[in-house]
């Protein structure tokens, strides 16, 4: 098969979507006949750059592949690494392209137009000669494992809240609470939200001496800069109550150390605690994609591993996700949008009423009554994943893969595990990464365990 000039082949298709273009697959194409060297550089705070060496032909009858695949390396790149400069080092014509697309009034507007929010910095795409490409500068840094003293751990989801009370190691005290973040404009009803979680878990301990956050987003510096429990909230109001948010309900609480960490991370970080090791990749299927890593040094990065805008579909009319405009990327397939989107195709009728996670819901209980047609939705999703961790290697070292979120419970988080596993033996069977499902508690209230062991107490 073809795509752009670049053939491509494999033998483990998703049955509910044969169209299926596993990035991957694509890429190794395109490099077997690649040869021109090109890096793509990615500025973001504190001056950390991060460099990523290629190659292109550079040649007029592949330059739309070429096109291409530097434009989706550096829509990967952006959401992985996170950045408010690129530099294209190398090919002009790539530059020119990248420059337009990527540009505010581009197909792209949506993450040059995030990237400058985040990084409170104008985006902007710059060239060099591939000779003159910039020095990378990473920083990792070590984050939670800390059990001392009494401590409150938070774990801010799209559908439920969930808090820890946990003193020199030992948790007294859980709970989970559904609440309506993501539907909710008023920035009050969350800081209220968040004040009687941890006031809560603040009764059930005989002081507080540190405060951890999990939350779903992008945090930079313990501020929130973007989340889409916040969705609905206007700009100003989340500018005068959303971006301090968490600061402000842990001063509820006391003058207190506190940290805040994208829950994707702290579910690497729980990962990490419960192996005994590093270089782990989280992945929380969910209300949408959650990544976290802990490098082999057994850091975290200050990368953004926001991988639910990262492109995993090569194919030119895969699923459009709504809030970027983009297509093929992971929300669509790892969170229970994957789920809902794949039920039609298994002859699965859902009633339009019901939301998105009480869809999930009902395709889980007909996967729990051995009904093929939903284990085949799972089946599918997990033919996407062994389709996908290849190509997530190229970007993260990783020895252990740790699958967590609503969407991995059950008979069909055991199905999709199992074919994701036969098609990493059958078509990638060079790649060694360890995969694990923990148990279902540790899914649903690790995080908040984990999450209270983010901030050393001064």
């Amino acid at each position: 098969m073809k795509l752009y000039g670049v053939e491509w082949s494999i033998k483990s298709k998703p049955k509910l979507d044969p169209n299926f273009i596993p990035m991957e697959q694509f890429t190794r194409g395109f490099l077997k006949t690649a040869k021109q060297p090109l890096a793509i550089a990615i500025e973001r705070e504190d001056e950390c750059v991060s460099v990523y060496d290629t190659f292109i032909h550079g040649t007029p009858d592949m330059q739309q592949a070429d096109f291409f695949y530097v434009e989706r390396l550096v829509k990967f790149l952006l959401w992985a690494r996170g950045g408010f400069c690129v530099t294209i080092c190398g090919n002009q014509e790539v530059y020119n392209h990248i420059k337009s697309v990527y540009s505010l009034d581009g197909p792209r507007a949506f993450d040059a137009k995030t990237m400058s929010d985040v990084y409170e910095s104008p985006f902007s795409v710059r060239h060099l000669p591939y000779e003159q490409k910039p020095a990378e500068k990473e920083s990792s840094k070590p984050l939670g494992g800390h059990m001392d003293g009494c401590r409150i751990g938070f774990d801010a989801g799209g559908s439920d809240r969930k808090v820890s009370a946990v003193m020199d190691g030992e948790v007294l005290y859980s709970e989970e609470v559904v609440w309506s973040p993501k539907t909710t404009s008023d920035p009050d009803y969350h800081f209220n939200e968040i004040v009687t979680a941890m006031k809560t878990a603040a009764s059930k301990l005989p002081r507080v001496d540190a405060i951890g956050i999990s939350s779903a987003g992008i945090y930079v510096n313990n501020r929130t800069m973007l989340a889409s429990l916040f969705l609905k909230v206007p700009k100003d109001l989340f500018d005068k109550k959303v971006k301090n948010i968490y600061e402000r309900a842990c001063r509820e609480i006391g003058d207190v150390p506190f940290t805040v960490a994208n829950d994707g991370d702290v579910t690497a970080l729980a990962g990490a605690m419960e192996l005994n090791d590093t270089g782990v990749l989280g992945i929380a299927m969910g209300t949408s994609e959650a990544v976290g890593y802990v490098d082999l040094k057994g850091n975290v990065t200050g990368w953004l591993n926001e991988l639910a805008f990262a492109p995993v579909d090569a194919h030119p009319e895969a699923m459009e996700d709504e809030w970027s405009g983009d297509i093929g990327c992971g929300v669509k397939y790892f969170s229970q949008d994957g789920v809902v989107k794949l039920a039609p195709k298994a002859g699965i009728s859902l009633s339009e009423k019901l939301t998105q996670a009480e869809k999930l819901k009902e395709v889980q209980k007909l996967a729990e009554q051995d009904m093929e047609p939903a284990l085949s939705i799972y089946d599918s999703i997990g033919c996407y994943l062994g389709h996908t961790i290849p190509y997530y290697a190229r970007f993260y070292k990783i020895k252990h893969l740790l699958l967590l979120g609503r969407v991995t419970s059950g008979k069909g988080g055991e199905r999709m595990l199992a074919r994701c596993r036969s098609v990493l033996e059958e078509e990638y069977p060079e790649l060694s990464i360890n995969i694990v499902l923990p148990d279902e508690k540790s899914r649903r209230v690790g995080q908040s365990v984990a999450a209270a062991g983010l901030p050393a107490i001064k």
